[in-house]
């Protein structure tokens, strides 16, 4: 008998039909031996919807009362399977995150978690229950409040009660059959991956990847926790994400994928004063608000005038708070102004074959230059090269990459079921 943890995103419970079709698949699991814990999203759009209620009573709600508020998503959707699983004839149980014991820092809407307790989980399970538990929350250990843990936190609970429970194996369904070689909604030509490493999913959730969350697959290479990428719309096998898979098994490639990420923004900040610490001071500042940055070009000082232009991207969501930080300190650190674009797209290519294989920067260069496509700010780590180019070139840059890397399959594979691609 194993312990199998199966978590189940928005699309996959979208609705009460939904929720029957992930009801017979857990059942199933359940019916076969296993013992089975299951963590469940809230259903469909029910998260933006109670967002767009909140604002709609307060331009700034108070975090406190807005996770009190998010968390009702997920615990409609336990609940609801819970009884759809126990209409099949299986005894069911359903927890909130805090009822399953996951512990977490206090802040609010981006919580970590800091342990998991899971006795009642064990208790109903060995009184033979499967277990369901509300994702993307937990319990201050501070302060005793509700917390959510923000985005992709369904996925990263999923994998923090797998550790705790010592798992066999943790399945996240999702709309898509697996991890694909790029985005299948703008590179049709993309295939599934079968088996990944940790670290090239690290750094295609780093870069843009929707499919698994950074935390999640973070979480999951600290615990040594294999994930088992899947559709909860189809019975094909997906992607398996483990220690020892090395690179896209399919033809030992190079690349492995190709992604694309929307959300950044680029702030670039002129006449900086180019001597020992200014650079520290600006991104000391930055860090102190919270703001995470991603990649940072620094050009050579100007002629005679001492001076030099820094530039970075950002998520966009944070830019307005970055460009009032630095305002802050325009007088101290004395640079002239700030650029702020937010028509900016990052387009990575990330595969452990890089380290052995040189040209891949001079492959992807040249078939960007193909397309027509302007780079604007390059950064690279050992598997990964990632550009930054204007946004209307970006999804004719991640095709023209996915062909030039010999990653574009003979037919269509990927089919996204239930249109969120999470």
């Amino acid at each position: 008998m194993a312990l199998i943890v199966q978590k189940y995103g928005g699309s996959s419970v979208a609705d009460a039909d939904c929720i029957k079709r992930v009801a017979r698949r857990v059942a199933e699991t359940r019916q076969g031996g296993d013992d089975v814990v299951v963590v469940v999203s809230a259903m469909g759009d029910t998260t933006d919807e109670l967002l767009q209620l909140a604002e709609g009573i307060s331009e700034r709600p108070g975090p406190r009362e807005l996770d009190m508020l998010l968390t009702a998503g997920e615990r409609i959707s336990m609940a609801l399977l819970a009884m759809a699983v126990e209409e099949l004839g299986h005894l069911a149980c359903s927890f909130t995150g805090s009822q399953a014991g996951v512990i977490t820092d206090a802040a609010h809407g981006r919580a970590k978690i800091i342990d998991v307790a899971p006795g009642r989980i064990r208790s109903a399970l060995d009184e033979g229950a499967v277990v369901i538990v509300a994702g993307f929350q937990g319990v201050s250990q501070e302060t005793d409040d509700v917390t959510t843990l923000g985005r992709g936190g369904s996925d990263t609970t999923a994998v923090a009660l797998a550790a705790a429970l010592g798992a066999d194996l943790c399945e996240i369904y999702t709309d898509v059959d697996g991890v694909f070689t790029a985005d299948p909604r703008i590179v049709p030509a993309a295939r599934r991956i079968p088996a990944i490493s940790y670290e090239e999913m690290l750094e295609l959730a780093a870069n843009g990847a929707k499919i698994l969350h950074l935390r999640c697959v973070e979480y999951a290479r600290r615990f040594s926790i294999p994930l088992h990428v899947r559709s909860s719309f189809s019975r094909n096998e997906g992607t398996y994400v483990t220690a020892d898979a090395e690179g896209n098994v399919m033809e030992d490639a190079i690349v492995s994928g190709v992604t694309h990420d929307r959300s950044e923004a680029k702030i670039t900040i002129e006449g900086v004063p180019d001597k020992t610490g200014e650079a520290a001071a600006v991104f000391t500042a930055l860090a102190e608000s919270g703001i995470n940055i991603d990649m940072i070009v620094q050009n050579v000082s100007a002629g005679d005038t001492g001076l030099t232009d820094i530039s970075f991207t950002l998520p966009a969501a944070d830019s307005a708070t970055a460009l009032h930080t630095l305002e802050g300190i325009k007088d101290r650190i004395g640079f002239r102004g700030l650029r702020h674009d937010d028509r900016i797209g990052k387009l990575s290519v990330v595969g452990a074959g890089m380290r052995s294989n040189p040209g891949v920067s001079a492959t992807l260069f040249s078939a960007l230059a193909a397309a027509g496509v302007n780079i604007e700010m390059i950064s690279t780590s050992e598997i990964r090269i990632s550009v930054v180019v204007h946004i209307h070139d970006l999804e004719a840059a991640a095709r023209a990459a996915h062909s030039a890397f010999g990653l574009d399959g003979d037919q269509i594979e990927a089919v996204v079921y239930g249109g969120t691609g999470r």
